[in-house]
């Protein structure tokens, strides 16, 4: 277990809205011991108290659920020191010291590679690891350069790739249900199931994010890394144990065995969208390109929809849907397993059940089970639901996340190869919309989202 965490970054949203409350709910649960050193760092002038005052103000807002003796714990032990990431002398500064050191990257994916090379010129004790938020990379051939500049720092066993969503109790829940269940594991095939839809379509809008999402869009922002990680967990052939090579190895083997699109596929199979003025609630909207900071030349997309096939005997003739949008009209975070219809209805005329789904809610998080039963009146037919609300997790994705990586469990972490092959899947969807081969069409904010491909004139 390392003992000393480093987070470069840490004035930054990620630190306040994530990492520190995840601390402190791990305080709370007595998961880090008295030796536990934590030392953030960042560009802003402040003096070590000035930091741990924001600290605590940013713990009462975000960290609300652990009790205040964790929060106020976390906050007072926090060091500061002003530090450019990017430059070796800084770095050297903040991780000085002969115990291994967890290095947490909260920074913009766009330094990560200049961030790597100053770790390597400071010199990491033998024994430390980095910490890396997604995208790992901004496309295929800077994916493999970073994995590259971090093999020649740390071992590959040393890096953690961390995905908040692998860490989400009903992302979770997947593999339990599935592979737990004998009703289900016979019938999870292409024979049966007929599609799988993966969804998180959301009422935010950009809320001040433009710097990072402007240049990244929703294909890069949530299908590359968190909706390609649920499939992943969806579709993977049962593993022999969910160590982390086991689970590791079927994860990469589902991303292998996406079909490769070609410009045809792109241009039938892909969807890209962006949000016009318009209401959610009481909250209006101004379109996507009136957002401060927005590039409107840069034709960013807020929505996006791609339809995947896989290439393996389980999977052959099921449609892998992936679709994420913002300023949406309802919140949507969902996986919802189709199953195909039965052949044959013994029922009167004109009755007709609907095709079961299994659905797990990703936000709330839940499990629900439609099915077909007798209706009120003679031979007929009536939904008939089975929800399981799942109980709340003891401990936030992040504090898993956290606690693997200075564990050293590496089963939730994205291995090299992994990162590499989500690349690859969406490198010819980004490589056609480049090339404009699939029109930016428009939705006003508060609605469904564009409309459906039979419902365009």
């Amino acid at each position: 277990m390392i003992n000393r965490l480093v987070v470069f970054g840490a004035t930054g949203d990620l630190n306040a809205r994530y990492l520190l409350p995840a601390l402190a709910a791990l305080r709370a649960e007595g998961r880090l011991g008295d030796r536990f050193q934590l030392t953030c760092s960042g560009r802003k002038d402040w003096t070590g108290e000035q930091f741990r005052r924001w600290a605590a103000e940013q713990l009462d807002r975000h960290g609300a659920a652990s009790p205040a003796a964790a929060r106020k714990a976390v906050a007072e032990s926090a060091g500061y020191r002003r530090a450019d990431a990017t430059d070796a002398a800084d770095v050297a500064s903040v991780i000085s010291g002969d115990e291994p050191v967890a290095v947490y990257l909260a920074l913009p994916p766009g330094i990560f590679p200049d961030v790597v090379r100053a770790l390597h010129r400071a010199g990491l004790p033998e024994g430390s690891r980095i910490i890396l938020e997604k995208p790992f990379g901004e496309d295929l051939r800077s994916a493999v350069e970073l994995n590259r500049l971090l093999a020649s720092v740390v071992p590959e066993d040393a890096v953690f790739r961390v995905d908040h969503f692998l860490a989400m109790t009903t992302v979770q829940n997947v593999l339990g249900v599935r592979l737990a269940n004998r009703v289900l594991e016979p019938i999870w095939n292409s024979a049966q199931i007929a599609e799988v839809e993966i969804v998180w379509n959301e009422t935010l809008a950009l809320e001040g994010r433009a710097g990072y999402y402007d240049g990244t869009g929703a294909l890069k922002d949530m299908v590359q890394n968190h909706l390609l990680q649920v499939l992943c967990l969806v579709a993977m052939e049962p593993p022999l144990s969910l160590g982390e090579r086991d689970f590791r190895d079927r994860k990469v083997d589902v991303l292998r065995s996406i079909h490769p699109l070609t410009d045809e596929d792109v241009v039938r199979h892909t969807r890209r969208a962006r949000y016009l003025a318009g209401r959610i609630g009481d909250r209006e909207i101004p379109a996507y390109t009136e957002e401060e900071g927005v590039d409107p030349g840069r034709g960013t997309e807020t929505f996006t929809e791609v339809e995947l096939r896989l290439e393996t005997w389980r999977w052959a003739g099921t449609v892998f849907r992936l679709r994420t949008g913002k300023a949406i009209e309802d919140d949507r975070k969902e996986i919802a397993v189709r199953f195909r219809h039965v052949p044959h209805l013994p029922f009167g005329d004109g009755e007709r059940a609907v095709p079961n789904v299994l659905r797990f809610g990703l936000e709330p998080e839940g499990v629900t089970l439609e099915l077909t039963g007798h209706g009120t009146r003679p031979q007929s037919l009536a939904p008939l639901d089975l929800t399981a609300p799942l109980q709340p997790p003891t401990l936030p994705a992040y504090s898993l996340l956290l606690l693997d990586a200075l564990s050293g469990e590496a089963a939730l972490s994205i291995r090299a190869d992994e990162a590499e092959e989500a690349w690859r899947v969406v490198t010819p969807i980004l490589s056609a919309w480049s090339r404009d081969l699939v029109p930016l069409e428009e939705y006003p904010a508060g609605s469904a989202g564009p409309p459906l491909r039979s419902e365009v004139p």
